[in-house]
């Protein structure tokens, strides 16, 4: 609850609360979320298409949905040819007809809809006419969004920027991104997405996540915003940003990386003599964007200048200890 607070206070569009038809915590959330009178962001809850020879009225994980009250939901479908005869084991056919019925019923009672495309750059990769195919078919069925999952965090941005260009001659429904950070690509993927015509990116505070995390929204937002001068929030929320990274991490109980970009307390942090030196007399010289654009803020590696400051580096191989001393800054 406080994190969804934190979050529409930073301007989010979308806050995706959970997946009701799986717990009892979930639906807790979605009952207790309508106290918070949120200004910005929209409550969605998550689940799946139908199952397989199951009517839409009669699935519990859809109907759980229209349970809980949202005005949004999230579904993911298969995107894989792969994954629609190993994992739900059905046709590619039934697995058609499971995006379409599953998202007119969504629409049908009336919520806004997002589809999820999960495995879909594997599957345009394995097989490009059928992943397409499935989101034709999402579209077809009244789809607000659709949303290219990089389920697995395998694929290349120069791989994401090509396919996605094809995706857009295709589809006339927007286009988001969902990013997983597999191979520590998760920002950059989400930024090749945009800067082919995404306008939705989904991501995490701070890249939290299953496996090696989502793509972190900590970057995404200033980068977006400061580098390419997408309207993305206001200043004012941007430069909150900080702020809101360490109050999620202090909630989950996790640390925060020291040299996390933008956010993390060594992003703007300077030690070396030259450096120092450089940003007196000018902040540009070694820094990329003005903290306070974030909310963070300048400072030294160290926590404080003694008289004299040491440091060693052990060399496990040998046992060798290199010590250098240097002299506390005049200034």
């Amino acid at each position: 609850m406080k994190i969804a607070q934190k979050l529409d206070s930073l301007g989010v569009s979308y806050i995706e609360g959970g997946w009701p038809g799986s717990n009892n915590k979930d639906i807790e959330f979605f009952n207790r979320v309508k106290e918070l009178n949120l200004q910005h962001a929209k409550i969605t809850a998550f689940g799946s298409t139908r199952r397989k020879e199951t009517l839409p009225e009669n699935d519990i994980n859809l109907n759980r949905i229209l349970e809980v009250g949202v005005s949004v939901a999230t579904i993911f479908g298969k995107s894989w040819d792969f994954h629609v005869h190993k994992a739900i084991q059905t046709t590619l056919e039934e697995n058609l007809a499971m995006i379409y019925d599953s998202v007119k019923f969504l629409k049908k009672n009336g919520l806004e809809v997002i589809y999820d495309a999960e495995h879909f750059f594997d599957g345009y990769k394995n097989n490009p006419e059928y992943a397409l195919a499935t989101i034709k078919k999402a579209e077809e069925a009244g789809a607000d969004w659709i949303v290219l999952c990089d389920t697995n965090g395998g694929t290349l941005p120069g791989e994401i920027s090509a396919i996605v260009t094809k995706v857009k001659q295709t589809l006339s429904a927007p286009i988001g991104i969902h990013a997983h950070n597999d191979c520590e690509l998760g920002v950059a993927n989400s930024w090749a997405t945009v800067m082919a015509g995404a306008t939705q990116v989904q991501g995490t505070i701070n890249g939290f996540g299953e496996r090696c995390g989502n793509a972190n929204l900590c970057s995404i937002i200033p980068n977006l915003q400061l580098k390419l001068k997408y309207d993305v929030i206001s200043e004012q929320r941007l430069a909150g940003l900080t702020n809101v990274a360490r109050y999620v991490s202090e909630i989950a109980n996790m640390h925060m990386p020291v040299n996390q970009p933008f956010v993390g307390a060594a992003a703007f942090a300077h030690k070396g003599g030259i450096h120092v030196s450089a940003i007196l007399r000018n902040s540009s010289t070694y820094e990329h964007i003005a903290p306070e654009l974030v909310g963070n803020k300048r400072g030294s590696s160290f926590p404080s200048w003694p008289d004299k400051a040491t440091w060693c580096s052990r060399r496990r191989s040998s046992g060798s200890t290199l010590t250098r001393t240097i002299n506390k800054p005049s200034n």
